[in-house]
């Protein structure tokens, strides 16, 4: 897959991780759309790493999928952790 199927497996990734996570995040859209691209990275890399999952040259596959996703949410959460819900804070 190419840096441009990651990209978009990232956003997806991104939007699906805020489906299953609703609420406010600091950052918006923008900001929740950028760390389901670096879960996906991460997810991926994570998958390919150390669950012995290598990282398929298909963009339905359903590992890869799942690690993104994964990645996403792991992201979020810990951002939400970090940062709370900036709008708030005054």
């Amino acid at each position: 897959m190419t840096i441009i199927g990651w990209i978009i497996l990232g956003l997806l990734a991104g939007v699906i991780a805020k489906v299953l996570l609703p609420g406010r995040d600091p950052g918006g859209l923008v900001g929740t759309t950028l760390i389901g691209v670096a879960g996906a990275f991460i997810g991926g890399w994570i998958s390919s790493r150390f669950l012995d999952h290598p990282i398929s040259k298909d963009f339905y596959d359903t590992g890869t999928w799942i690690a993104a996703i994964g990645g996403s949410l792991v992201l979020l959460i810990v951002y939400r952790l970090l940062f709370g819900n900036s709008r708030d804070r005054q």
